[in-house]
């Protein structure tokens, strides 16, 4: 069984990461934070969302564990503590964005964790060219409204050089896909890039 675990408390995300990751995963089970944001937006937020996930106690069939929230809350500190191996979509999707040398942004919706993003991906390898941001996370209220910003983030962050955007985001899993087919270059899906990544590393 592989864990992906939600540190946002909104059961109804989680379900939807867990279809997209289901086609490399088939062994999939959800967790969802029992406290917290629905949506997390601040440093704070952040923070004790990795506290949460930095005390997890997977099951024992636990084989592997994806941190499903773009900061990668608690990731480091649980893979420190457990033996099996634990991803965080963020540097996932930061190494598939990188790939072959290709310069890449972020566009998202937090404009609160710009720095702890930026920290994030400066800290993966590739040429990070920054965060496009959508005005407030407020947009993921409505989703047509939160797939045109994200859309207008994606075109600035190609303007300004990007090869490669990364959709930063649990949550906006579902836009990713939709806008997927949009972008005018690759567009970095973090909940599958981090579903591959598992799948490759349980098959060696």
């Amino acid at each position: 069984m592989i864990l992906l675990a939600n540190p946002n408390a909104n059961p109804v995300t989680t379900a939807a990461m867990c279809a997209i990751a289901a086609p490399w995963l088939a062994d999939l089970q959800g967790w969802t934070a029992p406290t917290g944001p629905q949506v997390i937006v601040t440093p704070d937020q952040l923070d004790r969302a990795a506290d949460g996930i930095a005390a997890l106690h997977p099951p024992a069939e636990c084989r592997g564990v994806i941190v499903a929230a773009f900061g990668d809350p608690g990731a480091d500190r649980l893979a420190a503590r457990l033996a099996v191996p634990v991803i965080g979509i963020g540097a996932a999707a930061a190494r598939a964005a990188a790939q072959g040398g290709r310069a890449f942004a972020v566009a998202t919706t937090t404009p609160a964790l710009r720095d702890r993003i930026d920290a994030l991906m400066r800290g993966q390898p590739g040429r990070y060219l920054g965060c496009h941001m959508t005005d407030s996370p407020d947009v993921m209220r409505d989703p047509d409204a939160l797939d045109h910003a994200l859309l207008d983030a994606v075109m600035r962050a190609a303007a300004a050089g990007a090869e490669a955007v990364i959709m930063g985001g649990g949550p906006l899993a579902q836009a990713a896909v939709r806008l997927a087919p949009l972008s005018p270059v690759p567009l970095i899906q973090p909940v599958p890039e981090a579903a591959r990544a598992m799948a490759r590393l349980l098959a060696r």
